[in-house]
């Protein structure tokens, strides 16, 4: 019996020949995918790395190695502050604003109101869909270029101070995008209108999966709209949230296209409405620096890494299953 039992474990144990067939099977299929990552994804890094501890101009073929000059020039420049001042305010505000007017929505379009059959949402949650959806349908240049002009002064058609000197709000009536308290939060604004739709959408699908039984039993518990929510929902969409909210944080990185369609090269008014990316920008293609840029590049790398490992780790919780 027992030399039988040992003849089944080396039998069940795959031998040599197989081991080294598998190993191969797997470097072979794996080696060209990691080559073009490596090539079109981590090079490209690497690159930057090495150009932000140089001093190269962009117009020439060799670069000398001043090491971490450009980062003492940097955090010691005025307005690269001011712009990663504005990325951290973008960070923190989008996201939240974003996932919250998100999960508010969603909620309302999922399980907004107790029909005949159960648990739905608001009358019409397929047509509100769509009109919140409607913005992913337009290109960043198209809404910055809409918004430029609904936020413009009244004799270039500006349509809010248009309105506001309708109803006899003159005073109300500013240059929102020409005044340096308000053209940063106007690009705010306009980037959360834009990302809210998508988010509704996302968190309306994984609310829909959630079993009706479930909000059955809580109203039946007399549990309130608000308990919920914040007992039930919540916990069952939570790594779909939490995936959207590292998501938008690296959108609200990229904050580059809304600023400068909206606000230009400069960044608005007396720069304040300045972002790490148009300082990018205007630090290689303006001042020919590319050595600079390049640092620039690698702050906003890190800033984003830092954000996306912090939250993951401060989100992380345990997974609700459903049975």
């Amino acid at each position: 019996m027992a030399r039988q039992q040992t003849v089944r474990r080396r039998a069940s144990k795959p031998g040599p020949a197989l081991q080294h067939g598998k190993y191969t099977f797997i470097v072979v299929f794996l080696a060209v995918p990691v080559a073009i990552y490596g090539l079109f994804v981590v090079s490209p890094y690497l690159q930057a790395i090495y150009f932000s501890l140089t001093d190269w101009t962009g117009l020439t073929a060799t670069q000398e190695f001043v090491g971490f000059d450009n980062y003492v020039k940097l955090f010691g420049d005025e307005q690269f502050l001011v712009a990663l001042k504005n990325n951290v305010i973008l960070l923190l505000v989008v996201p939240a604003v974003t996932v919250l007017l998100g999960l508010f929505f969603a909620s309302m379009l999922s399980v907004g109101r107790r029909g005949r059959s159960g648990i739905e949402g608001v009358r019409g949650s397929g047509v509100y869909k769509v009109v919140y959806f409607f913005p992913q349908v337009l290109s960043v240049a198209i809404v910055g270029v809409l918004f430029k002009y609904v936020f413009a002064p009244t004799e270039a058609g500006g349509i809010i101070n248009g309105g506001l000197r309708a109803i006899g709000l003159d005073q109300l009536a500013v240059a929102w995008l020409g005044d340096p308290n308000f053209a940063f939060w106007c690009v705010v604004l306009v980037m959360i209108w834009s990302f809210v739709g998508f988010y509704v959408v996302l968190f309306s699908a994984a609310m829909q999966s959630i079993p009706k039984e479930i909000y059955e039993a809580a109203l039946l518990d007399g549990a309130s709209r608000y308990t919920t929510f914040l007992r039930v929902t919540l916990p069952l969409v939570w790594d779909t949230v939490q995936v959207g909210w590292v998501y938008l944080a690296i959108q609200a990185m990229d904050a580059f296209a809304f600023v400068h369609i909206m606000l230009g090269i400069s960044g608005g008014p007396s720069r304040s409405g300045d972002v790490l990316g148009i300082a990018l920008y205007r630090g290689a293609f303006s001042d020919y620096r590319f050595g600079y840029a390049s640092a620039i590049g690698v702050v906003m790398l890190v800033l984003t890494l830092v954000v996306a490992v912090l939250f993951l780790r401060i989100a992380r919780r345990e997974r609700v299953e459903l049975s």
